[in-house]
Protein backbone atom coordinates (compact mmCIF):
# COMPACT_ATOMS: atom_id res chain seq x y z
CA UNK A 1 0.00 0.00 0.00
CA UNK A 2 3.08 2.12 1.28
CA UNK A 3 4.80 1.50 -2.28
CA UNK A 4 1.48 2.34 -4.01
CA UNK A 5 1.24 5.67 -2.32
CA UNK A 6 4.91 6.72 -3.07
CA UNK A 7 4.41 5.85 -6.57
CA UNK A 8 1.41 7.97 -7.26
CA UNK A 9 3.23 10.68 -4.90
CA UNK A 10 6.40 10.02 -7.66
CA UNK A 11 3.69 10.49 -10.91
CA UNK A 12 2.16 13.50 -9.18
CA UNK A 13 5.54 15.35 -8.78
CA UNK A 14 5.79 15.14 -12.56
CA UNK A 15 4.49 18.26 -14.31
CA UNK A 16 3.35 16.43 -17.54
CA UNK A 17 0.72 14.73 -15.06
CA UNK A 18 -0.51 17.77 -13.19
CA UNK A 19 -1.14 19.45 -16.45
CA UNK A 20 -3.11 16.03 -17.77
CA UNK A 21 -5.01 16.07 -14.83
CA UNK A 22 -6.11 19.44 -14.59
CA UNK A 23 -7.12 19.74 -18.20
CA UNK A 24 -8.58 15.67 -18.01
CA UNK A 25 -11.09 17.47 -15.21
CA UNK A 26 -12.12 20.30 -16.79
CA UNK A 27 -12.94 18.56 -20.06
CA UNK A 28 -15.05 16.19 -18.31
CA UNK A 29 -16.93 19.23 -16.06
CA UNK A 30 -17.80 20.37 -19.78
CA UNK A 31 -18.93 16.95 -21.00
CA UNK A 32 -21.13 16.86 -18.08
CA UNK A 33 -22.66 19.67 -18.73
CA UNK A 34 -23.11 19.60 -22.38
CA UNK A 35 -24.84 16.51 -20.98
CA UNK A 36 -27.53 18.25 -18.61
CA UNK A 37 -28.10 20.38 -21.82
CA UNK A 38 -28.95 17.71 -24.50
CA UNK A 39 -25.89 19.42 -26.61
CA UNK A 40 -25.54 16.11 -29.19
CA UNK A 41 -22.51 14.95 -31.04
CA UNK A 42 -22.01 18.12 -32.77
CA UNK A 43 -22.62 20.56 -29.94
CA UNK A 44 -20.45 18.59 -27.84
CA UNK A 45 -17.53 18.65 -30.31
CA UNK A 46 -17.95 22.41 -30.64
CA UNK A 47 -18.01 22.89 -27.32
CA UNK A 48 -15.07 20.72 -26.92
CA UNK A 49 -13.30 22.82 -29.77
CA UNK A 50 -14.04 26.39 -27.68
CA UNK A 51 -12.74 25.17 -25.02
CA UNK A 52 -9.56 24.01 -26.37
CA UNK A 53 -9.19 27.11 -28.19
CA UNK A 54 -9.76 29.51 -24.95
CA UNK A 55 -7.63 27.18 -22.77
CA UNK A 56 -4.78 26.48 -25.48
CA UNK A 57 -4.37 30.45 -26.28
CA UNK A 58 -4.70 31.99 -22.51
CA UNK A 59 -1.88 29.09 -21.77
CA UNK A 60 0.12 30.17 -24.30
CA UNK A 61 -0.05 33.58 -23.87
CA UNK A 62 0.47 33.32 -19.81
CA UNK A 63 3.54 31.49 -20.72
CA UNK A 64 5.19 34.33 -23.07
CA UNK A 65 4.23 36.63 -20.56
CA UNK A 66 6.24 34.63 -18.25
CA UNK A 67 9.09 35.33 -19.85
CA UNK A 68 8.80 39.10 -19.45
CA UNK A 69 7.57 38.81 -15.69
CA UNK A 70 8.24 35.54 -14.38
CA UNK A 71 11.75 35.09 -14.97
CA UNK A 72 13.14 38.36 -15.70
CA UNK A 73 10.61 40.86 -13.40
CA UNK A 74 9.67 42.76 -16.51
CA UNK A 75 6.29 44.58 -15.79
CA UNK A 76 4.27 44.20 -19.23
CA UNK A 77 0.76 45.40 -19.80
CA UNK A 78 0.74 46.24 -23.22
CA UNK A 79 0.62 42.45 -24.27
CA UNK A 80 -2.48 43.28 -26.44
CA UNK A 81 -0.78 45.52 -28.57
CA UNK A 82 2.05 43.02 -29.75
CA UNK A 83 -1.00 40.86 -30.26
CA UNK A 84 -2.56 43.49 -32.60
CA UNK A 85 0.88 43.81 -34.33
CA UNK A 86 0.90 40.23 -34.97
CA UNK A 87 -2.64 39.50 -36.47
CA UNK A 88 -2.41 43.15 -38.66
CA UNK A 89 0.99 42.72 -40.65
CA UNK A 90 0.00 38.61 -40.77
CA UNK A 91 -3.15 40.18 -42.74
CA UNK A 92 -1.47 42.59 -45.04
CA UNK A 93 1.14 40.15 -45.52
CA UNK A 94 -1.51 37.01 -46.50
CA UNK A 95 -4.15 38.87 -48.00
CA UNK A 96 -5.15 38.11 -50.93
CA UNK A 97 -3.73 41.23 -53.31
CA UNK A 98 -6.44 43.59 -54.78
CA UNK A 99 -6.46 46.51 -56.89
CA UNK A 100 -9.78 47.98 -56.57
CA UNK A 101 -10.16 51.40 -55.06
CA UNK A 102 -13.72 51.81 -53.93
CA UNK A 103 -14.02 52.39 -50.32
CA UNK A 104 -13.39 49.67 -48.30
CA UNK A 105 -11.64 47.46 -50.48
CA UNK A 106 -8.37 46.07 -48.47
CA UNK A 107 -6.31 43.48 -49.59
CA UNK A 108 -2.76 42.70 -49.22
CA UNK A 109 0.53 40.84 -50.53
CA UNK A 110 -1.20 37.28 -51.00
CA UNK A 111 2.19 36.00 -49.67
CA UNK A 112 1.36 32.42 -47.97
CA UNK A 113 -0.15 31.91 -44.70
CA UNK A 114 3.12 30.81 -43.24
CA UNK A 115 5.18 34.15 -44.49
CA UNK A 116 2.29 36.29 -42.65
CA UNK A 117 2.76 34.33 -39.67
CA UNK A 118 6.38 34.47 -39.70
CA UNK A 119 6.16 38.34 -40.80
CA UNK A 120 3.39 39.21 -37.78
CA UNK A 121 6.09 37.94 -35.00
CA UNK A 122 8.67 39.78 -36.70
CA UNK A 123 7.26 43.13 -36.47
CA UNK A 124 5.83 42.16 -32.70
CA UNK A 125 9.71 41.46 -32.08
CA UNK A 126 10.87 44.70 -33.70
CA UNK A 127 7.98 46.58 -32.05
CA UNK A 128 9.44 45.13 -28.55
CA UNK A 129 12.94 46.44 -29.59
CA UNK A 130 12.08 49.74 -30.49
CA UNK A 131 10.45 50.02 -27.25
CA UNK A 132 13.12 48.09 -24.79
CA UNK A 133 16.10 50.18 -26.30
CA UNK A 134 14.92 53.18 -24.17
CA UNK A 135 12.20 51.83 -21.89
CA UNK A 136 14.16 49.08 -20.55
CA UNK A 137 16.64 51.25 -18.45
CA UNK A 138 13.32 51.75 -17.02
CA UNK A 139 12.01 49.78 -13.85
CA UNK A 140 8.77 48.81 -12.32
CA UNK A 141 5.84 51.15 -12.20
CA UNK A 142 7.60 53.35 -15.60
CA UNK A 143 8.21 50.39 -17.88
CA UNK A 144 4.47 49.49 -16.93
CA UNK A 145 3.47 52.70 -18.52
CA UNK A 146 5.48 52.66 -21.75
CA UNK A 147 4.13 49.13 -22.50
CA UNK A 148 0.59 49.97 -22.09
CA UNK A 149 1.05 53.46 -23.59
CA UNK A 150 2.15 51.54 -26.64
CA UNK A 151 -0.47 49.64 -26.79
CA UNK A 152 -2.69 52.06 -27.00
CA UNK A 153 -0.73 53.77 -29.88
CA UNK A 154 -0.48 50.41 -31.95
CA UNK A 155 -4.90 51.01 -31.38
CA UNK A 156 -4.96 54.05 -32.51
CA UNK A 157 -2.90 53.75 -35.38
CA UNK A 158 -4.71 51.12 -36.87
CA UNK A 159 -8.12 52.87 -35.75
CA UNK A 160 -6.11 56.17 -38.34
CA UNK A 161 -7.51 56.69 -41.63
CA UNK A 162 -4.17 57.45 -42.92
CA UNK A 163 -3.56 53.97 -43.06
CA UNK A 164 -6.81 52.82 -43.68
CA UNK A 165 -5.99 52.23 -47.02
CA UNK A 166 -2.15 52.62 -48.93
CA UNK A 167 -1.64 52.08 -52.61
CA UNK A 168 1.38 50.04 -52.97
CA UNK A 169 3.11 49.03 -56.52
CA UNK A 170 -0.50 49.32 -57.70
CA UNK A 171 -2.14 47.21 -55.30
CA UNK A 172 -4.53 48.57 -52.25
CA UNK A 173 -3.24 47.56 -48.56
CA UNK A 174 -3.65 48.59 -45.34
CA UNK A 175 -4.74 48.60 -41.84
CA UNK A 176 -8.53 49.02 -42.87
CA UNK A 177 -9.20 51.98 -39.84
CA UNK A 178 -12.25 51.92 -37.61
CA UNK A 179 -14.11 49.60 -40.62
CA UNK A 180 -11.72 46.89 -39.78
CA UNK A 181 -10.23 44.24 -41.89
CA UNK A 182 -11.55 41.13 -43.33
CA UNK A 183 -9.62 38.38 -42.88
CA UNK A 184 -10.56 36.33 -46.11
CA UNK A 185 -8.29 32.99 -45.98
CA UNK A 186 -10.98 30.60 -47.22
CA UNK A 187 -9.81 28.25 -44.68
CA UNK A 188 -6.57 28.72 -42.56
CA UNK A 189 -6.54 25.17 -41.02
CA UNK A 190 -6.44 23.23 -43.77
CA UNK A 191 -3.79 26.05 -45.10
CA UNK A 192 -1.82 25.18 -41.94
CA UNK A 193 -2.28 21.27 -42.40
CA UNK A 194 -1.06 21.68 -45.89
CA UNK A 195 2.13 23.46 -44.58
CA UNK A 196 3.19 21.20 -42.35
CA UNK A 197 2.37 18.61 -45.39
CA UNK A 198 -0.41 17.06 -43.31
CA UNK A 199 -3.29 17.69 -46.10
CA UNK A 200 -4.02 14.03 -46.21
CA UNK A 201 -4.88 13.93 -42.44
CA UNK A 202 -7.21 16.97 -42.61
CA UNK A 203 -9.07 15.35 -44.96
CA UNK A 204 -9.26 12.08 -42.73
CA UNK A 205 -10.45 13.45 -40.06
CA UNK A 206 -13.51 15.63 -42.12
CA UNK A 207 -14.51 12.08 -43.27
CA UNK A 208 -14.49 10.93 -39.62
CA UNK A 209 -16.51 13.42 -38.27
CA UNK A 210 -18.66 13.49 -41.45
CA UNK A 211 -19.43 9.75 -40.31
CA UNK A 212 -21.09 11.11 -37.23
CA UNK A 213 -22.49 14.68 -38.66
CA UNK A 214 -24.22 14.32 -41.66
CA UNK A 215 -24.71 18.03 -42.31
CA UNK A 216 -21.54 20.25 -43.18
CA UNK A 217 -19.04 18.15 -41.17
CA UNK A 218 -15.96 20.51 -41.83
CA UNK A 219 -16.24 23.16 -39.78
CA UNK A 220 -16.41 21.21 -36.76
CA UNK A 221 -13.34 19.33 -37.95
CA UNK A 222 -12.05 22.79 -38.36
CA UNK A 223 -12.30 23.24 -34.75
CA UNK A 224 -11.10 20.30 -33.81
CA UNK A 225 -7.95 20.29 -35.31
CA UNK A 226 -7.26 23.81 -34.87
CA UNK A 227 -7.60 22.64 -30.99
CA UNK A 228 -5.12 20.20 -31.96
CA UNK A 229 -2.90 23.17 -33.65
CA UNK A 230 -3.27 25.41 -30.79
CA UNK A 231 -2.19 22.99 -27.99
CA UNK A 232 1.09 21.81 -30.19
CA UNK A 233 2.10 25.20 -29.82
CA UNK A 234 1.43 25.34 -25.85
CA UNK A 235 4.10 22.90 -25.84
CA UNK A 236 6.11 23.77 -28.37
CA UNK A 237 5.72 27.37 -25.90
CA UNK A 238 6.09 24.90 -23.03
CA UNK A 239 9.16 23.25 -24.13
CA UNK A 240 11.12 26.53 -25.50
CA UNK A 241 10.61 28.59 -22.20
CA UNK A 242 11.74 25.42 -19.81
CA UNK A 243 15.19 24.94 -21.96
CA UNK A 244 15.66 28.72 -21.98
CA UNK A 245 14.84 28.61 -18.49
CA UNK A 246 17.48 25.92 -17.50
CA UNK A 247 20.52 27.51 -19.79
CA UNK A 248 22.98 29.94 -18.70
CA UNK A 249 20.96 32.59 -20.38
CA UNK A 250 17.42 31.53 -18.25
CA UNK A 251 19.82 31.87 -15.26
CA UNK A 252 21.11 35.26 -15.35
CA UNK A 253 17.33 36.73 -16.61
CA UNK A 254 16.25 35.17 -13.14
CA UNK A 255 19.31 36.40 -11.51
CA UNK A 256 18.52 40.18 -12.95
CA UNK A 257 14.61 39.49 -11.63
CA UNK A 258 16.05 39.06 -8.00
CA UNK A 259 18.47 41.34 -8.21
CA UNK A 260 19.71 43.52 -11.28
CA UNK A 261 22.63 45.58 -9.34
CA UNK A 262 24.18 41.86 -8.00
CA UNK A 263 24.12 40.92 -11.50
CA UNK A 264 25.26 43.64 -13.18
CA UNK A 265 28.26 43.66 -10.65
CA UNK A 266 28.95 40.24 -11.68
CA UNK A 267 29.94 41.73 -15.29
CA UNK A 268 26.48 40.20 -16.67
CA UNK A 269 25.30 42.89 -19.52
CA UNK A 270 21.64 43.54 -17.50
CA UNK A 271 20.17 45.56 -20.64
CA UNK A 272 20.99 43.40 -23.35
CA UNK A 273 19.39 40.12 -21.51
CA UNK A 274 16.49 42.17 -20.78
CA UNK A 275 16.27 43.45 -24.19
CA UNK A 276 16.76 39.98 -25.42
CA UNK A 277 14.09 38.13 -23.18
CA UNK A 278 11.69 41.29 -23.75
CA UNK A 279 11.94 40.95 -27.90
CA UNK A 280 11.47 37.31 -27.42
CA UNK A 281 8.46 37.38 -25.42
CA UNK A 282 6.60 40.07 -27.69
CA UNK A 283 7.59 37.56 -30.50
CA UNK A 284 5.38 34.85 -28.83
CA UNK A 285 2.89 37.22 -27.92
CA UNK A 286 2.54 38.72 -31.85
CA UNK A 287 2.13 34.89 -32.66
CA UNK A 288 -0.53 34.33 -29.97
CA UNK A 289 -2.52 36.84 -31.48
CA UNK A 290 -2.38 35.50 -35.37
CA UNK A 291 -3.79 32.19 -33.36
CA UNK A 292 -6.38 34.15 -31.36
CA UNK A 293 -7.56 35.87 -34.73
CA UNK A 294 -6.99 34.26 -37.93
CA UNK A 295 -10.00 32.13 -37.75
CA UNK A 296 -12.45 34.94 -36.95
CA UNK A 297 -12.95 36.33 -39.97
CA UNK A 298 -12.82 39.97 -39.35
CA UNK A 299 -11.03 41.93 -36.86
CA UNK A 300 -11.12 45.59 -35.21
CA UNK A 301 -8.35 48.17 -33.93
CA UNK A 302 -11.36 48.38 -30.60
CA UNK A 303 -11.06 44.38 -30.10
CA UNK A 304 -7.18 45.14 -29.00
CA UNK A 305 -7.83 47.52 -25.17
CA UNK A 306 -6.34 46.95 -22.09
CA UNK A 307 -8.70 44.42 -20.45
CA UNK A 308 -7.43 41.79 -22.07
CA UNK A 309 -3.95 42.50 -21.06
CA UNK A 310 -4.99 41.79 -17.75
CA UNK A 311 -6.84 38.73 -18.16
CA UNK A 312 -3.96 37.34 -19.24
CA UNK A 313 -2.05 38.54 -16.42
CA UNK A 314 -5.04 37.27 -14.12
CA UNK A 315 -4.37 33.53 -15.67
CA UNK A 316 -0.52 34.22 -15.15
CA UNK A 317 -0.97 35.02 -11.11
CA UNK A 318 -3.71 32.01 -11.03
CA UNK A 319 -1.15 29.56 -11.84
CA UNK A 320 2.19 31.83 -10.52
CA UNK A 321 4.80 33.49 -12.15
CA UNK A 322 7.85 31.93 -12.55
CA UNK A 323 6.37 29.00 -13.38
CA UNK A 324 5.80 27.28 -16.78
CA UNK A 325 3.34 24.68 -15.57
CA UNK A 326 1.64 26.90 -13.33
CA UNK A 327 1.14 29.51 -16.30
CA UNK A 328 -0.32 26.65 -18.44
CA UNK A 329 -2.24 25.62 -15.25
CA UNK A 330 -3.37 29.16 -14.90
CA UNK A 331 -4.17 29.69 -17.92
CA UNK A 332 -6.57 26.54 -18.44
CA UNK A 333 -8.06 27.34 -15.06
CA UNK A 334 -8.66 30.99 -16.04
CA UNK A 335 -10.61 30.09 -19.00
CA UNK A 336 -13.06 27.34 -18.39
CA UNK A 337 -14.05 28.88 -14.89
CA UNK A 338 -13.73 32.85 -14.87
CA UNK A 339 -13.93 33.33 -18.94
CA UNK A 340 -15.78 30.83 -20.28
CA UNK A 341 -17.60 29.05 -17.07
CA UNK A 342 -19.91 31.72 -16.38
CA UNK A 343 -21.63 31.71 -19.88
CA UNK A 344 -22.26 27.77 -18.89
CA UNK A 345 -23.92 28.23 -15.55
CA UNK A 346 -26.19 30.64 -16.71
CA UNK A 347 -27.19 27.99 -20.05
CA UNK A 348 -27.37 24.95 -17.21
CA UNK A 349 -29.56 27.07 -14.73
CA UNK A 350 -32.07 28.56 -17.36
CA UNK A 351 -32.15 24.88 -18.80
CA UNK A 352 -33.89 23.97 -15.47
CA UNK A 353 -34.93 26.91 -13.48
CA UNK A 354 -37.72 29.62 -15.65
CA UNK A 355 -35.79 32.61 -14.90
CA UNK A 356 -37.72 36.41 -14.98
CA UNK A 357 -35.33 38.42 -14.05
CA UNK A 358 -35.85 42.10 -13.17
CA UNK A 359 -35.04 44.74 -15.63
CA UNK A 360 -33.53 46.83 -13.79
CA UNK A 361 -30.74 47.11 -10.48
CA UNK A 362 -33.20 48.47 -8.25
CA UNK A 363 -36.17 46.46 -9.02
CA UNK A 364 -33.88 43.41 -7.82
CA UNK A 365 -33.02 44.94 -4.29
CA UNK A 366 -36.93 46.06 -3.82
CA UNK A 367 -38.27 42.71 -2.74
CA UNK A 368 -35.09 42.56 -0.62
CA UNK A 369 -36.08 45.19 1.92
CA UNK A 370 -39.55 44.27 1.76
CA UNK A 371 -39.97 40.50 1.99
CA UNK A 372 -36.27 39.57 2.52
CA UNK A 373 -36.80 37.94 -0.42
CA UNK A 374 -33.14 37.22 -3.04
CA UNK A 375 -34.70 34.87 -5.52
CA UNK A 376 -35.17 38.29 -7.96
CA UNK A 377 -31.57 39.62 -7.49
CA UNK A 378 -29.79 36.29 -7.97
CA UNK A 379 -32.07 36.18 -11.42
CA UNK A 380 -31.02 39.61 -12.34
CA UNK A 381 -27.28 38.98 -11.54
CA UNK A 382 -27.73 35.64 -13.74
CA UNK A 383 -29.12 37.58 -16.38
CA UNK A 384 -26.27 40.00 -16.37
CA UNK A 385 -23.68 37.41 -15.42
CA UNK A 386 -21.67 39.02 -19.27
CA UNK A 387 -21.23 42.04 -16.93
CA UNK A 388 -20.61 40.99 -14.06
CA UNK A 389 -18.22 38.20 -15.12
CA UNK A 390 -15.59 41.46 -14.81
CA UNK A 391 -16.10 42.07 -11.16
CA UNK A 392 -16.00 38.58 -10.54
CA UNK A 393 -11.96 38.16 -12.09
CA UNK A 394 -11.28 41.17 -10.09
CA UNK A 395 -12.86 39.62 -6.69
CA UNK A 396 -10.05 36.62 -7.87
CA UNK A 397 -7.68 38.47 -8.28
CA UNK A 398 -7.85 40.67 -5.03
CA UNK A 399 -8.13 36.97 -3.23
CA UNK A 400 -5.24 35.75 -4.60
CA UNK A 401 -3.00 38.54 -4.34
CA UNK A 402 -3.76 38.46 -0.56
CA UNK A 403 -4.36 34.70 0.47
CA UNK A 404 -2.01 33.13 -2.43
CA UNK A 405 0.32 35.29 -4.20
CA UNK A 406 2.57 32.72 -4.83
CA UNK A 407 0.10 31.20 -6.87
CA UNK A 408 -1.53 26.97 -7.87
CA UNK A 409 1.80 25.41 -7.05
CA UNK A 410 2.95 27.61 -4.64
CA UNK A 411 6.85 28.53 -4.33
CA UNK A 412 8.81 26.01 -6.36
CA UNK A 413 12.74 25.52 -6.14
CA UNK A 414 14.51 26.46 -9.39
CA UNK A 415 17.18 24.79 -10.54
CA UNK A 416 20.80 25.92 -10.44
CA UNK A 417 21.73 24.73 -13.43
CA UNK A 418 21.11 22.58 -16.33
CA UNK A 419 23.35 19.47 -14.75
CA UNK A 420 22.93 17.86 -11.29
CA UNK A 421 25.39 19.66 -9.05
CA UNK A 422 25.64 16.90 -6.54
CA UNK A 423 29.11 14.87 -6.25
CA UNK A 424 28.27 10.79 -7.03
CA UNK A 425 28.92 8.50 -4.14
CA UNK A 426 31.98 6.60 -4.17
CA UNK A 427 33.92 4.48 -1.80
CA UNK A 428 36.94 4.74 -3.45
CA UNK A 429 37.14 8.69 -4.12
CA UNK A 430 36.42 12.40 -1.80
CA UNK A 431 34.66 15.15 -3.01
CA UNK A 432 37.71 16.93 -1.48
CA UNK A 433 40.35 15.62 -4.04
CA UNK A 434 41.49 13.11 -1.10
CA UNK A 435 42.79 9.66 -1.79
CA UNK A 436 41.70 6.73 0.26
CA UNK A 437 44.05 5.34 2.21
CA UNK A 438 42.80 1.61 1.57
Amino acid sequence: MSESRSSLAAAWERDAVKIGVLLGGIYLAYFLVGVLLDYGVRGQLNSIASLTFYVALFALLSLALNLHWGYTGLFNIGVVGFMAVGIYVMAVVSKAPTTETAAGSVGGLGLPLWVGVLAGMAAAGFLGLLIAIPALRLRADYLAIVTVATSEMVRFTFLSSTFERVEVGGLVVGFGGGSGLLLDFGSPVRQLFEALFLGGVYEGVVSLVGTVIDNNPEPVADGLLYGVILLGAVAGYYVLLNRLGNSPFGRVLKAIREDEDAANALGKDTNGFKTKAFVVGCALMGLGGILWYMTSGAITPNTYRPRLTFFIWIALIIGGAGSNTGSVMGGALFAALLFQGPRFLQSVVTNFVAVEAPSSFGQALAPIAGSADLAPLAFYMLDSVRQLQLIVMGVVLVFLMHRRPQGLLGHRKEAAASVPLRTRSNDGAYTDGGESDE
